[in-house]
């Protein structure tokens, strides 16, 4: 059987007031508050260690930023989130190496059913829960996602990519593209970046 957890990451029905959940979610409050507010940088380093799942080199949080667990994110090298940024990070978010995220940008990894009938469920103790399913966000190298940017679960964006500025990414993106709009689309191709 499986945990309340694994269903989560499985993308599967799960109940978010578990208590397994509600203490990662808890322990990720923490260290998101010293990661926003402490002036100690070494204090604040720590925090960014602790809270996400793994950390490359050289991440810079310029401003607030918010996300639920933190131990699902995985960031590459040389990563720029800035301010107001959120990620619902209910599944696993990936950002590759050189990724920048301009301020406003949100990843979503949590769902609910088109069917309004399927959108809470019932414990065996009768009480209700909101159902919510969850599929994990990919994004690749050298990628620049421009401010206000909604990212929906599910979703993979492919290494040299430019996603402009109010688009929101319901597909998958490829390699070497620019795309902007609502939903995104593909706006033209970029050269492949020379690999030496």
């Amino acid at each position: 059987m499986l945990t309340e957890h694994e269903k989560l990451l499985a993308g599967q029905d799960y109940d978010y007031r578990d208590p397994e959940l509600q203490g990662m979610i808890a322990q990720g409050r923490q260290r998101l508050t010293v990661i926003n507010t402490s002036a100690d940088a070494e204090k604040r380093a720590a925090a960014i260690q602790d809270f996400f799942g793994k950390v490359g080199q050289r991440l810079t949080i310029n401003g607030q930023f918010s996300a639920v667990y933190g131990q699902h994110i995985q960031v590459g090298d040389d990563v720029f989130i800035n301010g107001n940024c959120t990620f619902q990070d209910s599944n696993r978010i990936t950002l590759g190496d050189r990724v920048i995220i301009a301020p406003d940008t949100k990843l979503y990894c949590g769902g609910h059913s088109l069917d309004a009938t399927q959108r809470f469920g019932t414990r065996a103790d009768g009480t209700r829960y909101l159902v919510t399913t969850t599929k994990p966000i990919t994004i690749g190298n050298d990628v620049w996602i421009g401010g206000n940017v909604t990212i929906i679960g599910g979703v993979t964006i492919g290494n040299n990519v430019v996603v402009g500025a109010g688009a929101v990414v319901t597909k998958d993106v490829p390699d070497n593209a620019v795309v902007g709009g609502v939903p995104a689309r593909l706006i033209k191709p970029l050269p492949a970046l020379d690999k030496e």
